[in-house]
Formats: structure tokens, C-alpha cells, sequence
């Protein structure tokens, strides 16, 4: 029996667009009702997430019972990490500050067994091979792995198309927030000369044959990047929604029930 078959690989490849929501609440409860929203993937957070590999497991776990697609988004883009977070059951790994295309190899690498690759062979323990369920996980395993690397300032830019031409690497994710701090607009993501660079991007992904995705919550940003070929776009995070939501509501309630908003 082969590895589980990796239904965002398979659509990136086909060009079908995947539409995504962030997740950085770093709870399971809050992940499943995620995944269960209609979004096509999401994004378990370990960059900028108070996430751990057992937070990122339970995430895991709730979300494979949904009709949405995981991927996790490790810290940092080493070795160790990805291997863990590939034996917990992730097929589709983000890696965050990728800027060189020898940093891109060494991560195919990292999610690759030997003798092409150098990822640690502990699947016989691993929630990945099912408990050592799935025979032929060892041999089947790669193909269904989805590595999607982020591009998100200068120097990475500045590599782009060596990164792309890097066999292994099945989609490049550009990251507007961190894109527009290197590029001197900290905190201003949408200023024009940050989304005619993202936009620049997208379409050089997209000619390369890569899939090109991006994180943004601005509606004509998202139009702008499907329109050039963008084929994963996260439109929301989980954090921010609930933290706006939670104020809305807490300020209505007021506004309704509390006498000095009326003036009593």
C-alpha cells in the first residue's frame, strides 16, 4: 500500500486553484471548525504561531478528518524539524526566508530518503506510515510530498530563478509582510511598490511551471494574483478574524445594554 495520495499536490500540478486560511490560534478545537469551513487548505502555523510538534499533531489528527488539506509551516527550514513534522503526518511543508538556490536544494534534500535525499528513516514510528500500516511508505512516500518554499525579501528575489529551476520544489509562496519590511515599508504591505514587485513574482513563478501562491487579505491583491496564475491563495487568518470579530461583538454589546453609551 502506498503513501495516502496528496489531493493539494495533485491540484497545484493540475493548475486548480486552492483557496486557504491561516491558522494561529494554535488549538485543535479552533482548527477543526477551520477545516471544516469550506476552505481548501489551511496552514498550521510554526513560524510565528505558539505552536510545538504536539500542537501541530492534534492539528493534524482533526484536520485529516475534514475534506481540507493541511499544510505546516515550520520555524526555520532545517533538517530536523521537517523531519518531524513529516513522520507527525504533514505531506505539505511550508519553509519560510528561503534565498538562495542551494538553501532550496538542501531543503528538497531534507524531505527526501536516502539515497537521493538525507531525511531520517523513522517512519516504522511515525504517524506518516500509519504506524507502520502502509508497506510501501518508505518507496512511495516522496512523490506525495508537496515542499513549498517562501520568497520574501530582497535576496530571495534577487535568486528567484534559481530557486525555481531547483528540481523538488513544487510551489513558491511570496510573503507580502516581510517582502515590504526588507524592502523598506515595515508595516505597509500594500504600497504600490510592494505589489508591483509581489505581482512580478507571482507572474515568474507562474512562467517557470512552479505553483505561486501568497497569504493576503486584500480582495484585489487576490484577484490580481489569480489572474496572473496564482494557484494557492490564503484569503483569511484565524487570529485576526476571531480578534475582530470579538471586539465587534463586545462593542455592540455595549452600545446595547450599557447605560452610559445613552447617556443614563
Amino acid at each position: 500500500m502506498p503513501a495516502p495520495h496528496n489531493t493539494f499536490k495533485h491540484a497545484l500540478k493540475n493548475h486548480v486553484l486552492q483557496i486557504g486560511c491561516w491558522l494561529g490560534l494554535a488549538d485543535a478545537y479552533a482548527a477543526e471548525i477551520s477545516a471544516s469551513a469550506g476552505f481548501d487548505w489551511v496552514v498550521v502555523d510554526g513560524e510565528h504561531a505558539p505552536n510545538d510538534l504536539r500542537s501541530i499533531t492534534a492539528q493534524l489528527q482533526v484536520i485529516a478528518a475534514r475534506a481540507c488539506h493541511p499544510v505546516v509551516r515550520v520555524p526555520v527550514g532545517e533538517t530536523w524539524i521537517l523531519k518531524q513534522v513529516l513522520d507527525a503526518g504533514a505531506q505539505t511543508v511550508l519553509v519560510p526566508m528561503v534565498e538562495s538556490a542551494a538553501q532550496a536544494q538542501g531543503l528538497v534534500d531534507a524531505v527526501t530518503y536516502p539515497p537521493h535525499g538525507i531525511r531520517g528513516v523513522g517512519a516504522a514510528l511515525a504517524r506518516a506510515s500509519d504506524f507502520s500500516g502502509i508497506d510501501d511508505y518508505l518507496t512511495t512516500a516522496r512523490d506525495q510530498i508537496c515542499l513549498l518554499v517562501q520568497v520574501e525579501n530582497r535576496a530571495g528575489l534577487n535568486a528567484l530563478d534559481d530557486i525555481l529551476a531547483v528540481e523538488g520544489v513544487d510551489g513558491v509562496f511570496i510573503g507580502p509582510a516581510d517582502l515590504a519590511a526588507d524592502m523598506g515599508f515595515l508595516g505597509n504591505a500594500n504600497h504600490p511598490d510592494v505589489k508591483a514587485t509581489i505581482l512580478n513574482a507571482i507572474e515568474r513563478i507562474v512562467d517557470a511551471g512552479k505553483a505561486a501562491g501568497i497569504l493576503t487579505l486584500d480582495p484585489q491583491l487576490q484577484t490580481q494574483c489569480r489572474d496572473l496564475g496564482a494557484t494557492f491563495i490564503a484569503t483569511e487568518i484565524d487570529v485576526t478574524l476571531f480578534a475582530k470579530q470579538m471586539r465587534a461583538s463586545a462593542a455592540d454589546a455595549h452600545a446595547h445594554l450599557d447605560p452610559a453609551t445613552h447617556g443614563g
